[in-house]
């Protein structure tokens, strides 16, 4: 009757209403293990999917500073490019851009590999530069390769003149890659520090009119005939990874040409 009473009328709903208000403290008990079992089942996932999750970043991360890493590198690459171009534009003979490929493991010989040989058309006594002066000449050529003797080696000398006044020296190697010795310099020589050192072309190996070095100390010796004078290369001899190859126009040659064209 109280079924047939509460499907057909509502007489019961008042009732109905007390009693679901008082079943709801026994409705949150019954279904505690099972909200139990469920928090649980998604606090082991959640660990789980962030411990994935920290190695997925850590990798990811790791990816990013390679490339971060391989990036800067490649910027500085570009701009010592650039800087080659640059002088590369300035210089009056033909060139060709060569890369650093070895260096010789022995601490008293500087000498390079470089990426460029006789296919080249590179020759032995080839003038090397990178973008800021003279490093060195090429003393063994190779089909594909070749070895550049580098100005700071102690076998190494190089005709040179102050860009101030023109007083002449021999600059050569101190087996040190950031110094260089003038020697025979007389002691009554006009030569000051931070003059300018340009190759003088005398000899006919290197051409003319490159920068060498920078002169960092003078001292006189008022025993001596000879002044001692020391130079800072303007090359970056030990970063330089890029350089030049300069083809010297045969001045000789060209005065012929000027003299017959002259005659006709």
């Amino acid at each position: 009757m109280l079924i047939f009473v509460d499907h057909r009328t509502d007489m019961l709903k008042p009732v109905r209403y007390s009693l679901s208000f008082l079943l709801v403290p026994i409705q949150y008990i019954s279904d505690t293990p099972a909200r139990i079992a469920s928090w649980s089942s998604d606090s082991v996932k959640s660990r789980e999917t962030l411990e994935k999750e920290n190695i997925a970043l850590a990798n990811q991360v790791r990816l990013l500073e390679r490339r971060v890493q391989k990036l800067a590198s490649t910027i500085a690459e570009n701009k010592r490019l650039k800087e080659l171009m640059n002088s590369s534009a300035i210089v009056d003979d033909r060139v060709i851009v060569g890369e650093i490929i070895g260096v010789d493991p022995d601490p008293y010989r500087h000498e390079v590999i470089i990426n460029k040989g006789a296919r080249d058309d590179l020759y032995e006594g080839q003038a090397v530069l990178d973008a800021d002066g003279l490093m060195g000449q090429i003393v063994e050529v190779g089909p594909i390769t070749s070895r550049v003797l580098l100005i700071s080696d102690t076998t190494h000398g190089l005709p040179v003149h102050a860009n101030r006044n023109g007083v002449r020296a021999i600059a050569v190697g101190s087996g040190v890659l950031d110094k260089l010795k003038l020697i025979h310099v007389p002691d009554t020589a006009d030569l000051k520090e931070g003059d300018l050192l340009v190759s003088s072309g005398l000899g006919g190996r290197f051409p003319k009119g490159y920068p060498v070095g920078v002169v960092s100390m003078v001292s006189h010796d008022p025993g001596q005939p000879f002044a001692t004078v020391e130079a800072r290369p303007t090359a970056h001899l030990d970063r330089s990874r890029y350089v030049l190859l300069v083809f010297a126009e045969d001045e000789q040659a060209v005065e012929s040409e000027m003299l017959s064209g002259g005659e006709e």
